[in-house]
Protein backbone atom coordinates (compact mmCIF):
# COMPACT_ATOMS: atom_id res chain seq x y z
CA UNK A 1 0.00 0.00 0.00
CA UNK A 2 1.32 3.43 -0.90
CA UNK A 3 0.09 6.67 0.59
CA UNK A 4 1.59 10.14 0.63
CA UNK A 5 3.27 12.24 3.27
CA UNK A 6 3.50 16.01 3.00
CA UNK A 7 7.07 17.30 3.05
CA UNK A 8 7.06 20.83 1.69
CA UNK A 9 5.55 21.41 -1.73
CA UNK A 10 6.18 17.84 -2.98
CA UNK A 11 4.42 14.70 -1.79
CA UNK A 12 6.81 11.94 -0.70
CA UNK A 13 5.44 8.40 -0.94
CA UNK A 14 7.01 6.28 1.77
CA UNK A 15 4.32 4.22 3.52
CA UNK A 16 5.18 0.91 1.94
CA UNK A 17 6.65 -2.18 3.43
CA UNK A 18 7.49 -5.79 2.84
CA UNK A 19 4.72 -8.20 2.01
CA UNK A 20 5.74 -10.44 4.90
CA UNK A 21 7.01 -9.18 8.25
CA UNK A 22 9.41 -11.51 10.06
CA UNK A 23 8.27 -12.80 13.41
CA UNK A 24 11.63 -13.15 15.14
CA UNK A 25 14.90 -11.55 14.03
CA UNK A 26 13.35 -10.96 10.60
CA UNK A 27 12.57 -14.65 10.06
CA UNK A 28 9.31 -15.69 8.49
CA UNK A 29 7.20 -18.54 9.78
CA UNK A 30 8.49 -21.25 7.45
CA UNK A 31 12.11 -20.19 8.04
CA UNK A 32 11.66 -20.39 11.79
CA UNK A 33 10.03 -23.83 11.57
CA UNK A 34 12.76 -25.11 9.22
CA UNK A 35 15.56 -23.97 11.53
CA UNK A 36 13.83 -25.42 14.58
CA UNK A 37 13.25 -28.78 12.89
CA UNK A 38 16.84 -28.93 11.64
CA UNK A 39 18.14 -28.13 15.13
CA UNK A 40 16.28 -30.95 16.92
CA UNK A 41 18.82 -33.68 15.97
CA UNK A 42 21.60 -31.49 17.40
CA UNK A 43 19.90 -31.26 20.79
CA UNK A 44 19.15 -34.99 20.79
CA UNK A 45 22.81 -35.75 20.16
CA UNK A 46 23.85 -33.34 22.96
CA UNK A 47 21.35 -34.97 25.33
CA UNK A 48 22.80 -38.39 24.50
CA UNK A 49 26.33 -36.92 24.94
CA UNK A 50 27.39 -38.10 21.49
CA UNK A 51 29.68 -35.13 20.88
CA UNK A 52 31.07 -36.20 17.51
CA UNK A 53 27.60 -36.62 16.08
CA UNK A 54 26.52 -33.37 17.70
CA UNK A 55 29.36 -31.51 15.99
CA UNK A 56 28.56 -33.00 12.59
CA UNK A 57 24.86 -32.32 13.01
CA UNK A 58 25.67 -28.74 14.02
CA UNK A 59 27.57 -28.29 10.75
CA UNK A 60 24.57 -29.67 8.89
CA UNK A 61 22.32 -27.23 10.77
CA UNK A 62 24.57 -24.32 9.78
CA UNK A 63 24.40 -25.39 6.14
CA UNK A 64 20.58 -25.59 6.33
CA UNK A 65 20.49 -22.16 7.98
CA UNK A 66 22.63 -20.68 5.22
CA UNK A 67 20.42 -22.18 2.51
CA UNK A 68 17.24 -21.04 4.25
CA UNK A 69 18.05 -17.61 5.66
CA UNK A 70 20.98 -16.00 3.87
CA UNK A 71 19.79 -14.07 0.79
CA UNK A 72 22.06 -13.94 -2.27
CA UNK A 73 21.26 -10.98 -4.53
CA UNK A 74 17.60 -10.96 -3.61
CA UNK A 75 17.06 -14.73 -3.66
CA UNK A 76 17.63 -17.52 -1.20
CA UNK A 77 20.31 -20.08 -1.89
CA UNK A 78 17.62 -22.67 -2.62
CA UNK A 79 16.05 -20.30 -5.12
CA UNK A 80 19.38 -19.83 -6.86
CA UNK A 81 19.96 -23.59 -7.03
CA UNK A 82 16.53 -24.14 -8.58
CA UNK A 83 17.04 -21.29 -11.07
CA UNK A 84 20.51 -22.50 -12.04
CA UNK A 85 19.23 -26.03 -12.54
CA UNK A 86 16.35 -24.83 -14.73
CA UNK A 87 18.71 -22.66 -16.79
CA UNK A 88 21.15 -25.55 -17.27
CA UNK A 89 18.36 -27.85 -18.42
CA UNK A 90 17.09 -25.20 -20.82
CA UNK A 91 20.55 -24.60 -22.26
CA UNK A 92 21.24 -28.31 -22.75
CA UNK A 93 17.88 -29.04 -24.37
CA UNK A 94 17.91 -25.88 -26.49
CA UNK A 95 14.78 -24.41 -24.85
CA UNK A 96 16.58 -21.12 -24.16
CA UNK A 97 17.19 -20.56 -27.89
CA UNK A 98 14.47 -19.41 -30.27
CA UNK A 99 14.24 -19.33 -34.03
CA UNK A 100 11.18 -17.93 -35.75
CA UNK A 101 9.27 -20.11 -38.17
CA UNK A 102 9.55 -17.37 -40.79
CA UNK A 103 13.35 -17.39 -40.46
CA UNK A 104 13.33 -21.14 -41.08
CA UNK A 105 11.02 -20.80 -44.09
CA UNK A 106 8.09 -22.46 -42.31
CA UNK A 107 5.78 -19.47 -41.83
CA UNK A 108 2.32 -20.66 -42.80
CA UNK A 109 -0.46 -18.59 -41.30
CA UNK A 110 0.74 -14.99 -41.02
CA UNK A 111 -1.85 -14.26 -38.32
CA UNK A 112 -0.43 -16.96 -36.01
CA UNK A 113 1.63 -15.50 -33.16
CA UNK A 114 5.26 -16.64 -33.17
CA UNK A 115 7.03 -15.20 -30.11
CA UNK A 116 9.83 -16.59 -27.92
CA UNK A 117 10.02 -17.68 -24.30
CA UNK A 118 7.22 -16.71 -21.94
CA UNK A 119 5.38 -15.12 -24.88
CA UNK A 120 4.98 -18.44 -26.70
CA UNK A 121 1.57 -19.12 -25.15
CA UNK A 122 0.05 -15.80 -26.27
CA UNK A 123 -2.84 -15.73 -28.74
CA UNK A 124 -4.39 -12.55 -30.17
CA UNK A 125 -8.11 -12.31 -30.91
CA UNK A 126 -10.02 -9.56 -32.71
CA UNK A 127 -12.77 -8.37 -30.41
CA UNK A 128 -16.21 -7.25 -31.58
CA UNK A 129 -16.63 -3.64 -32.82
CA UNK A 130 -16.27 -1.15 -29.99
CA UNK A 131 -16.53 2.59 -29.57
CA UNK A 132 -17.65 5.33 -31.96
CA UNK A 133 -15.14 4.17 -34.59
CA UNK A 134 -16.23 0.50 -34.32
CA UNK A 135 -12.61 -0.58 -33.96
CA UNK A 136 -11.85 -4.21 -33.19
CA UNK A 137 -9.67 -4.12 -30.09
CA UNK A 138 -7.03 -6.83 -29.74
CA UNK A 139 -7.89 -9.31 -26.99
CA UNK A 140 -4.76 -10.95 -25.57
CA UNK A 141 -5.07 -14.51 -24.29
CA UNK A 142 -2.15 -16.15 -22.49
CA UNK A 143 -2.77 -19.90 -22.45
CA UNK A 144 0.24 -20.60 -20.23
CA UNK A 145 -0.93 -18.46 -17.30
CA UNK A 146 -4.68 -18.48 -18.11
CA UNK A 147 -4.92 -14.71 -18.28
CA UNK A 148 -6.63 -12.23 -20.59
CA UNK A 149 -5.49 -8.66 -21.24
CA UNK A 150 -6.12 -5.54 -23.31
CA UNK A 151 -3.57 -2.80 -24.05
CA UNK A 152 -3.93 0.90 -24.78
CA UNK A 153 -1.40 3.47 -25.92
CA UNK A 154 -1.25 6.62 -23.80
CA UNK A 155 -0.37 10.25 -24.40
CA UNK A 156 0.43 12.35 -21.33
CA UNK A 157 1.73 15.93 -21.19
CA UNK A 158 4.35 14.89 -18.64
CA UNK A 159 5.09 16.07 -15.12
CA UNK A 160 8.43 17.77 -15.73
CA UNK A 161 6.88 21.24 -15.39
CA UNK A 162 4.04 20.21 -13.04
CA UNK A 163 3.90 21.76 -9.60
CA UNK A 164 3.42 20.02 -6.29
CA UNK A 165 -0.37 20.38 -6.29
CA UNK A 166 -0.68 18.90 -9.78
CA UNK A 167 1.63 16.02 -8.94
CA UNK A 168 -0.44 15.24 -5.86
CA UNK A 169 -3.50 15.18 -8.10
CA UNK A 170 -1.82 12.65 -10.38
CA UNK A 171 -0.89 10.51 -7.38
CA UNK A 172 -4.46 10.61 -6.10
CA UNK A 173 -5.66 9.69 -9.59
CA UNK A 174 -3.48 6.59 -9.58
CA UNK A 175 -4.85 5.60 -6.16
CA UNK A 176 -8.40 6.04 -7.43
CA UNK A 177 -7.63 3.89 -10.48
CA UNK A 178 -6.36 1.06 -8.28
CA UNK A 179 -9.33 1.38 -5.91
CA UNK A 180 -11.80 1.21 -8.81
CA UNK A 181 -10.00 -1.87 -10.15
CA UNK A 182 -10.09 -3.47 -6.70
CA UNK A 183 -13.80 -2.79 -6.13
CA UNK A 184 -14.69 -4.35 -9.47
CA UNK A 185 -13.18 -7.65 -8.37
CA UNK A 186 -12.02 -8.60 -11.89
CA UNK A 187 -8.73 -6.84 -12.59
CA UNK A 188 -5.69 -8.77 -11.43
CA UNK A 189 -2.97 -6.36 -12.54
CA UNK A 190 -2.57 -2.90 -14.04
CA UNK A 191 0.71 -2.47 -15.91
CA UNK A 192 2.25 0.77 -17.14
CA UNK A 193 5.05 0.51 -19.73
CA UNK A 194 7.11 3.49 -20.91
CA UNK A 195 9.67 3.17 -23.73
CA UNK A 196 12.07 5.93 -24.73
CA UNK A 197 14.39 5.81 -27.72
CA UNK A 198 16.35 8.47 -29.61
CA UNK A 199 14.13 9.92 -32.33
CA UNK A 200 14.79 8.48 -35.80
CA UNK A 201 13.24 11.50 -37.53
CA UNK A 202 10.91 9.35 -39.66
CA UNK A 203 7.81 11.51 -39.13
CA UNK A 204 9.73 14.71 -39.80
CA UNK A 205 11.16 13.31 -43.02
CA UNK A 206 7.66 12.39 -44.21
CA UNK A 207 6.35 15.84 -43.31
CA UNK A 208 9.18 17.62 -45.11
CA UNK A 209 8.76 15.39 -48.14
CA UNK A 210 5.04 16.18 -48.33
CA UNK A 211 5.33 19.94 -47.88
CA UNK A 212 8.63 20.84 -49.58
CA UNK A 213 8.20 22.44 -52.99
CA UNK A 214 10.79 22.25 -55.77
CA UNK A 215 10.85 26.03 -56.20
CA UNK A 216 11.07 26.87 -52.51
CA UNK A 217 13.63 29.32 -51.07
CA UNK A 218 17.09 27.86 -50.69
CA UNK A 219 17.60 29.44 -47.26
CA UNK A 220 14.46 27.78 -45.90
CA UNK A 221 15.65 24.43 -47.23
CA UNK A 222 19.04 24.94 -45.59
CA UNK A 223 17.48 25.88 -42.23
CA UNK A 224 15.17 22.86 -42.27
CA UNK A 225 18.03 20.51 -43.08
CA UNK A 226 20.08 21.96 -40.23
CA UNK A 227 17.14 21.62 -37.85
CA UNK A 228 16.66 18.01 -38.87
CA UNK A 229 20.30 17.18 -38.19
CA UNK A 230 20.31 18.90 -34.80
CA UNK A 231 16.89 17.86 -33.55
CA UNK A 232 17.26 14.22 -34.55
CA UNK A 233 20.37 13.89 -32.39
CA UNK A 234 18.79 15.63 -29.39
CA UNK A 235 15.16 14.48 -29.53
CA UNK A 236 13.81 11.47 -27.66
CA UNK A 237 10.63 9.66 -28.65
CA UNK A 238 8.47 8.25 -25.86
CA UNK A 239 5.83 5.52 -26.03
CA UNK A 240 3.52 4.70 -23.12
CA UNK A 241 1.14 1.78 -22.71
CA UNK A 242 -1.28 0.54 -20.09
CA UNK A 243 -2.31 -3.12 -19.91
CA UNK A 244 -5.23 -4.44 -17.88
CA UNK A 245 -4.83 -8.12 -16.93
CA UNK A 246 -7.71 -10.37 -15.85
CA UNK A 247 -7.48 -14.01 -14.79
CA UNK A 248 -9.59 -16.58 -16.62
CA UNK A 249 -11.09 -17.90 -13.37
CA UNK A 250 -12.63 -14.50 -12.69
CA UNK A 251 -13.51 -13.60 -16.26
CA UNK A 252 -15.30 -16.86 -17.08
CA UNK A 253 -17.95 -16.31 -14.39
CA UNK A 254 -18.84 -12.86 -15.68
CA UNK A 255 -18.59 -13.90 -19.34
CA UNK A 256 -21.32 -16.54 -18.93
CA UNK A 257 -23.81 -13.76 -18.18
CA UNK A 258 -22.82 -12.00 -21.44
CA UNK A 259 -23.26 -15.00 -23.73
CA UNK A 260 -20.03 -16.89 -22.99
CA UNK A 261 -17.19 -17.64 -25.35
CA UNK A 262 -14.83 -15.07 -26.78
CA UNK A 263 -17.58 -12.51 -27.39
CA UNK A 264 -18.77 -12.71 -23.79
CA UNK A 265 -15.25 -12.26 -22.46
CA UNK A 266 -14.70 -9.35 -24.84
CA UNK A 267 -17.82 -7.59 -23.59
CA UNK A 268 -16.67 -7.90 -19.98
CA UNK A 269 -13.23 -6.59 -20.93
CA UNK A 270 -14.83 -3.71 -22.83
CA UNK A 271 -16.69 -2.66 -19.68
CA UNK A 272 -13.41 -2.70 -17.75
CA UNK A 273 -11.79 -0.66 -20.51
CA UNK A 274 -14.42 2.03 -20.08
CA UNK A 275 -13.83 2.22 -16.32
CA UNK A 276 -10.05 2.35 -16.69
CA UNK A 277 -10.18 4.93 -19.49
CA UNK A 278 -12.37 7.23 -17.38
CA UNK A 279 -9.80 7.17 -14.57
CA UNK A 280 -6.89 7.63 -16.97
CA UNK A 281 -8.42 10.69 -18.61
CA UNK A 282 -9.64 12.09 -15.30
CA UNK A 283 -7.31 11.91 -12.33
CA UNK A 284 -4.20 10.86 -14.26
CA UNK A 285 -4.59 13.58 -16.90
CA UNK A 286 -4.09 11.46 -20.03
CA UNK A 287 -4.78 13.50 -23.17
CA UNK A 288 -5.29 10.43 -25.36
CA UNK A 289 -6.12 6.77 -24.63
CA UNK A 290 -6.21 4.49 -27.69
CA UNK A 291 -7.04 0.83 -27.23
CA UNK A 292 -4.84 -1.05 -29.66
CA UNK A 293 -6.12 -3.18 -32.49
CA UNK A 294 -4.31 -6.32 -33.58
CA UNK A 295 -2.12 -4.58 -36.26
CA UNK A 296 -1.23 -1.77 -33.84
CA UNK A 297 -0.31 -4.24 -31.10
CA UNK A 298 1.79 -6.26 -33.56
CA UNK A 299 3.72 -3.10 -34.47
CA UNK A 300 4.30 -2.36 -30.78
CA UNK A 301 5.66 -5.89 -30.29
CA UNK A 302 7.90 -5.68 -33.36
CA UNK A 303 9.42 -2.35 -32.31
CA UNK A 304 9.98 -3.82 -28.84
CA UNK A 305 12.28 -6.49 -30.26
CA UNK A 306 13.77 -4.32 -33.04
CA UNK A 307 13.60 -0.57 -32.26
CA UNK A 308 15.22 0.31 -35.59
CA UNK A 309 12.35 -1.16 -37.65
CA UNK A 310 9.92 1.62 -36.79
CA UNK A 311 11.23 4.02 -39.43
CA UNK A 312 10.56 1.46 -42.17
CA UNK A 313 6.94 1.07 -41.06
CA UNK A 314 6.47 4.85 -40.94
CA UNK A 315 7.79 5.14 -44.49
CA UNK A 316 5.44 2.36 -45.64
CA UNK A 317 2.46 4.10 -44.02
CA UNK A 318 3.41 7.35 -45.76
CA UNK A 319 3.68 5.54 -49.11
CA UNK A 320 0.25 4.01 -48.56
CA UNK A 321 -1.19 7.45 -47.81
CA UNK A 322 0.40 8.86 -50.95
CA UNK A 323 -1.07 6.03 -52.97
CA UNK A 324 -4.54 6.79 -51.63
CA UNK A 325 -4.22 10.50 -52.35
CA UNK A 326 -2.87 9.87 -55.84
CA UNK A 327 -5.76 7.54 -56.63
CA UNK A 328 -8.27 10.20 -55.54
CA UNK A 329 -6.48 13.19 -57.16
CA UNK A 330 -3.58 12.57 -59.58
CA UNK A 331 -2.74 16.31 -59.45
CA UNK A 332 -2.88 16.94 -55.73
CA UNK A 333 -2.40 20.65 -54.89
CA UNK A 334 -1.61 21.37 -58.50
CA UNK A 335 1.44 19.07 -58.49
CA UNK A 336 1.56 15.69 -60.26
CA UNK A 337 1.67 12.76 -57.85
CA UNK A 338 3.17 9.44 -58.90
CA UNK A 339 0.89 6.74 -57.62
CA UNK A 340 2.51 3.60 -56.25
CA UNK A 341 1.82 0.85 -58.82
CA UNK A 342 1.26 -1.88 -56.25
CA UNK A 343 -0.55 -1.92 -52.94
CA UNK A 344 1.67 -1.03 -49.97
CA UNK A 345 1.54 -3.21 -46.85
CA UNK A 346 2.05 -0.91 -43.85
CA UNK A 347 1.14 -3.54 -41.24
CA UNK A 348 3.28 -6.08 -39.43
CA UNK A 349 1.82 -9.63 -39.43
CA UNK A 350 1.97 -11.52 -36.16
CA UNK A 351 4.17 -14.20 -37.73
CA UNK A 352 6.84 -11.48 -38.14
CA UNK A 353 6.16 -9.47 -34.98
CA UNK A 354 8.81 -11.29 -32.97
CA UNK A 355 12.54 -11.67 -33.48
CA UNK A 356 14.02 -13.96 -36.10
CA UNK A 357 16.26 -15.43 -33.41
CA UNK A 358 16.68 -14.98 -29.66
CA UNK A 359 18.70 -16.52 -26.86
CA UNK A 360 18.53 -16.05 -23.11
CA UNK A 361 21.86 -15.87 -21.29
CA UNK A 362 22.62 -15.48 -17.61
CA UNK A 363 22.93 -11.67 -17.54
CA UNK A 364 21.46 -10.53 -20.88
CA UNK A 365 18.86 -11.36 -23.50
CA UNK A 366 19.93 -11.41 -27.16
CA UNK A 367 17.33 -10.83 -29.89
CA UNK A 368 18.21 -10.24 -33.54
CA UNK A 369 20.88 -7.50 -33.79
CA UNK A 370 20.13 -6.25 -30.25
CA UNK A 371 20.60 -7.36 -26.70
CA UNK A 372 18.84 -6.20 -23.54
CA UNK A 373 19.74 -6.09 -19.87
CA UNK A 374 17.02 -5.83 -17.18
CA UNK A 375 17.15 -4.85 -13.51
CA UNK A 376 14.44 -4.59 -10.93
CA UNK A 377 14.17 -1.42 -8.86
CA UNK A 378 14.14 -1.53 -5.07
CA UNK A 379 12.19 1.17 -3.29
CA UNK A 380 14.23 3.38 -0.93
CA UNK A 381 13.38 3.47 2.77
CA UNK A 382 13.20 7.27 2.77
CA UNK A 383 10.44 7.27 0.14
CA UNK A 384 10.20 8.63 -3.37
CA UNK A 385 8.46 11.49 -5.16
CA UNK A 386 6.29 11.23 -8.25
CA UNK A 387 8.54 11.33 -11.33
CA UNK A 388 11.68 10.16 -9.54
CA UNK A 389 12.24 7.43 -12.14
CA UNK A 390 12.66 9.91 -15.00
CA UNK A 391 16.50 9.58 -15.12
CA UNK A 392 16.10 5.83 -15.71
CA UNK A 393 14.31 6.51 -19.02
CA UNK A 394 16.90 8.89 -20.50
CA UNK A 395 19.02 7.18 -23.22
CA UNK A 396 22.73 7.84 -22.80
CA UNK A 397 23.93 6.96 -26.31
CA UNK A 398 22.67 6.95 -29.87
CA UNK A 399 20.68 3.83 -30.74
CA UNK A 400 19.99 3.02 -27.09
CA UNK A 401 16.45 2.31 -25.90
CA UNK A 402 15.22 2.43 -22.32
CA UNK A 403 11.99 0.85 -21.10
CA UNK A 404 10.30 0.67 -17.74
CA UNK A 405 7.30 -1.23 -16.44
CA UNK A 406 5.54 -0.49 -13.17
CA UNK A 407 3.11 -3.27 -12.24
CA UNK A 408 0.33 -2.98 -9.66
CA UNK A 409 -1.00 -6.42 -8.72
CA UNK A 410 -4.45 -5.93 -7.19
CA UNK A 411 -5.14 -7.93 -4.05
CA UNK A 412 -8.77 -8.92 -3.51
CA UNK A 413 -10.38 -7.22 -0.47
CA UNK A 414 -10.86 -10.47 1.46
CA UNK A 415 -7.32 -11.59 0.83
CA UNK A 416 -6.06 -8.10 1.70
CA UNK A 417 -7.79 -8.22 5.08
CA UNK A 418 -6.26 -11.62 5.82
CA UNK A 419 -2.80 -10.44 4.81
CA UNK A 420 -3.18 -7.32 6.90
CA UNK A 421 -4.24 -9.35 9.93
CA UNK A 422 -1.36 -11.78 9.44
CA UNK A 423 1.16 -8.94 9.15
CA UNK A 424 -0.18 -7.25 12.27
CA UNK A 425 -0.16 -10.52 14.22
CA UNK A 426 3.38 -11.22 13.02
CA UNK A 427 4.53 -7.76 14.11
CA UNK A 428 3.00 -8.21 17.56
CA UNK A 429 4.48 -11.69 17.95
CA UNK A 430 7.89 -10.46 16.83
CA UNK A 431 7.89 -7.66 19.38
CA UNK A 432 6.80 -10.07 22.13
CA UNK A 433 9.59 -12.52 21.26
CA UNK A 434 12.17 -9.74 21.24
CA UNK A 435 10.99 -8.53 24.63
CA UNK A 436 11.20 -12.06 26.05
CA UNK A 437 14.70 -12.47 24.64
CA UNK A 438 15.62 -8.94 25.77
CA UNK A 439 16.69 -8.02 22.27
CA UNK A 440 16.77 -4.33 21.37
CA UNK A 441 14.20 -3.34 18.76
CA UNK A 442 15.75 -1.56 15.80
CA UNK A 443 14.26 1.50 14.15
CA UNK A 444 13.62 -0.39 10.92
CA UNK A 445 11.75 -3.14 12.77
CA UNK A 446 9.66 -0.55 14.59
CA UNK A 447 8.76 1.20 11.33
CA UNK A 448 7.74 -2.11 9.76
CA UNK A 449 5.52 -2.92 12.72
CA UNK A 450 3.90 0.53 12.62
CA UNK A 451 3.15 0.18 8.89
CA UNK A 452 1.67 -3.27 9.47
CA UNK A 453 -0.70 -1.89 12.11
CA UNK A 454 -1.67 1.09 9.98
CA UNK A 455 -2.58 -1.00 6.94
CA UNK A 456 -5.80 -2.32 8.46
CA UNK A 457 -7.12 1.19 9.10
CA UNK A 458 -6.46 2.24 5.51
CA UNK A 459 -8.14 -0.87 4.14
CA UNK A 460 -11.20 -0.17 6.29
CA UNK A 461 -11.46 3.29 4.66
CA UNK A 462 -11.61 1.78 1.16
CA UNK A 463 -7.98 1.82 0.09
CA UNK A 464 -6.66 -0.90 -2.22
CA UNK A 465 -3.80 -3.17 -1.25
CA UNK A 466 -1.19 -3.79 -3.93
CA UNK A 467 2.34 -5.16 -4.07
CA UNK A 468 3.90 -3.09 -6.87
CA UNK A 469 7.20 -3.79 -8.56
CA UNK A 470 9.17 -2.14 -11.34
CA UNK A 471 11.62 -3.47 -13.94
CA UNK A 472 13.88 -1.32 -16.12
CA UNK A 473 15.49 -2.56 -19.35
CA UNK A 474 18.17 -1.14 -21.61
CA UNK A 475 18.38 -2.28 -25.24
CA UNK A 476 21.49 -1.62 -27.32
CA UNK A 477 22.96 -2.91 -30.58
CA UNK A 478 25.13 -6.02 -30.39
CA UNK A 479 28.21 -3.89 -31.05
CA UNK A 480 27.86 -2.44 -27.53
CA UNK A 481 28.92 -4.92 -24.81
CA UNK A 482 26.01 -6.03 -22.66
CA UNK A 483 28.03 -5.55 -19.47
CA UNK A 484 28.65 -1.90 -20.34
CA UNK A 485 24.97 -1.32 -21.10
CA UNK A 486 23.98 -2.94 -17.81
CA UNK A 487 26.36 -0.69 -15.87
CA UNK A 488 24.83 2.39 -17.51
CA UNK A 489 21.35 1.22 -16.56
CA UNK A 490 22.36 0.54 -12.94
CA UNK A 491 24.05 3.94 -12.77
CA UNK A 492 20.86 5.65 -13.95
CA UNK A 493 18.81 3.80 -11.33
CA UNK A 494 21.20 4.85 -8.57
CA UNK A 495 21.17 8.43 -9.85
CA UNK A 496 17.38 8.41 -9.51
CA UNK A 497 17.75 7.43 -5.84
CA UNK A 498 16.85 3.75 -6.09
CA UNK A 499 18.80 0.50 -5.79
CA UNK A 500 19.13 -1.80 -8.84
CA UNK A 501 19.06 -5.58 -8.70
CA UNK A 502 20.04 -7.44 -11.87
CA UNK A 503 17.52 -10.14 -12.78
CA UNK A 504 20.06 -12.83 -13.56
CA UNK A 505 18.75 -16.09 -15.09
CA UNK A 506 15.43 -14.35 -15.85
CA UNK A 507 16.46 -11.79 -18.45
CA UNK A 508 14.06 -13.08 -21.12
CA UNK A 509 11.02 -12.89 -18.85
CA UNK A 510 12.09 -9.47 -17.54
CA UNK A 511 12.45 -8.15 -21.09
CA UNK A 512 9.01 -9.45 -22.07
CA UNK A 513 7.39 -7.90 -18.99
CA UNK A 514 9.10 -4.49 -19.23
CA UNK A 515 9.11 -3.92 -23.00
CA UNK A 516 6.40 -5.97 -24.77
CA UNK A 517 2.89 -4.73 -23.85
CA UNK A 518 1.20 -8.15 -23.74
CA UNK A 519 0.45 -8.37 -20.03
CA UNK A 520 3.30 -10.69 -19.01
CA UNK A 521 3.61 -10.80 -15.24
CA UNK A 522 6.52 -11.77 -12.99
CA UNK A 523 4.52 -12.44 -9.84
CA UNK A 524 3.76 -16.09 -10.59
CA UNK A 525 0.92 -16.00 -8.09
CA UNK A 526 -2.30 -17.86 -8.14
CA UNK A 527 -5.69 -16.24 -8.31
CA UNK A 528 -5.91 -13.32 -5.92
Amino acid sequence: MVTQQEQGPVAVYAEYGRERVGWFFGLTGWQLVTLAAAGLPVFWAIRAQVWTSAGLLALVWLAVAALTVVPVRGRSAVGWLVACGAYAVGALTGWSRFRARAAAGRAGDLDAVDLPGVLAGVQIHDGPPWGPTSSRVAIIQDHATRRWAVTASLVHPGIGLAGGQERRRFGSGLSQLLEVACRGGLVEEVQFIVRTVPDDGAERDVYVQRHRRPGGPGLARLVNDALREGLTRAAVRTEAFVTVVVREARLAREARECGGGLEGRARVLYSLMGEVEAQLRGGLGMTAVTWLTSPQLALACRTAFAPGDRAVVVDAAAALARQGRATADPTLNGQPVNAVPVSVNAEVPWALAGPSGAQATVRAYAHDAWHSVSSTIKLPDRGAVLGALAPVLVPAQAGERRSLVVVYPIVAPGRAQRQSGTRQWGADLGEALRDKAKVRRTTAAGDEAARARGTEAKLARGAALTHPYAVATITTPRAVPAAEAGRRLDSSIRTAGFAPLRLDLAQDAAFAASTVPLGITLTGRGDR
